[in-house]
């Protein structure tokens, strides 16, 4: 089932991704002559019209071949004279780009899209609610057992675990009122959290504030309209981009260690492991990883669609293409680059098999 999960989530972000490319080059007349799903020897597929639709051996891909696609200008002599109009590179700049950008693009419309419909069915949440209490911490000296309730701080209404603990961390020795909730009966205390020194999701230190309390991991779920739901998914798509980008900037620095890449295994493992945690869990994961696919494609390497929209860029300014001796070292350069990649990143995922290591 594993296999089944991961191949279904990777078959339709890919074909999500195609999907863009191949529509918007229809729209703007470009004759497309396949849409593969996956590479390598074709496994099934039937023409329809001048376009042949396949699904091949390889399921870690898929490309949208349009006619006069090439990356070499001399490759262009060979589109007949009758056809060149409807020829990817004897297209407008301006065209081409929309083509070639509507794949990342339709990778983060999907992603919100998935979070939309996530939102709508109802978002749970962790409760206020206080678990375990560590010895001799703030909370302990102030009072606080299992089971209380915090309801407000310094007049601020809490209703969720996160609201509580940002609050908190943004607070270190600073005296915090809190109404709290025990039983039939509420009261007020007086806590100052205590300064600690934690480590941020990319290996940063940071100085926060904490109090010596758990959550007892009880929920509650929050039902969202149309639009409160429509909002919360563009904004959840926009800052997972975000912190997609700033990871990515973060291994460059050596920030993040290298061990967190992770390949095509860990995908397999992950997509089963999140589909035995429920549909929920399956398909925000599938969303976080097409929002993944959109953004790492966008980059300016070639070979990717970034690359592709660098060049174009270039060609603007140049008035231009590129020349074929040019276009050919980036391309070299680029597969290098991406055939390395994706060696490590299989390095990382057998040597976490081997070793049982969780990334970090």
């Amino acid at each position: 089932m594993t296999i089944i999960y991961a191949v279904f989530l990777l078959g339709v972000l890919i074909f999500v991704h195609e999907l863009g490319h191949f529509i918007f080059a229809k729209m703007l007349g470009v004759k497309v002559l396949k849409f593969s799903l996956g590479f390598g020897p074709t496994v099934v597929g039937k023409t329809y019209g001048e376009t042949e639709y396949v699904v091949s051996a390889v399921p870690l891909g898929g490309y949208v071949k349009m006619l006069g696609q090439e990356d070499i200008p001399k490759e262009e002599e060979q589109v007949p004279e009758a056809e060149k109009d409807r020829a990817f590179n004897f297209q407008p700049v301006w065209k081409r780009f929309i083509i070639v950008l509507a794949g990342p693009l339709f990778n983060l419309i999907f992603a919100a899209l998935v979070f939309f419909a996530v939102f709508l069915g109802g978002v749970p949440y962790l409760l206020p609610e206080v678990g375990e209490v560590t010895a001799d911490s703030p909370a302990f000296r102030a009072g606080l057992t299992k089971g209380d309730d915090i309801m407000e701080i310094n007049g601020v209404s809490v209703k969720r675990w996160e609201d509580m603990t940002s609050i908190i961390h943004e607070s270190p020795g600073k005296e915090l009122r809190m109404k709290i909730s025990r039983g039939q009966s509420s009261f007020d205390i007086s806590i100052t959290p205590q300064k600690k020194v934690i480590k941020d999701i990319f290996g940063q230190n940071r100085e926060v504030g904490l109090i010596g309390i758990t959550p007892s991991g009880k929920t509650g779920v929050k039902q969202e309209l149309f639009p409160g739901a429509l909002k919360l998914a563009v904004a959840k798509t926009w800052e997972l981009s975000v912190l997609t980008i700033v990871f990515i900037v973060k291994l460059l620095q050596h920030v993040v260690p290298a061990d967190t890449i992770g390949g095509p295994i860990m995908i397999f493992d992950m997509a089963g492991k999140q589909a035995a945690q429920g549909a929920m869990n399956y398909f925000t994961f599938m969303a976080v990883i097409s929002i993944n696919l959109g953004v790492m494609n966008i980059l300016p390497i070639p070979m990717l669609d970034g690359g592709h929209l660098l060049f174009m860029g270039i060609e603007c300014a140049r008035g231009k293409p590129l020349n074929e001796k040019a276009l050919i070292t980036a391309q070299r350069v680029g597969l290098a680059l991406l055939v390395a990649l994706m060696v490590f990143a299989l390095y990382n995922d057998v040597l976490r098999l081997v070793t049982g290591k969780m990334i970090p």
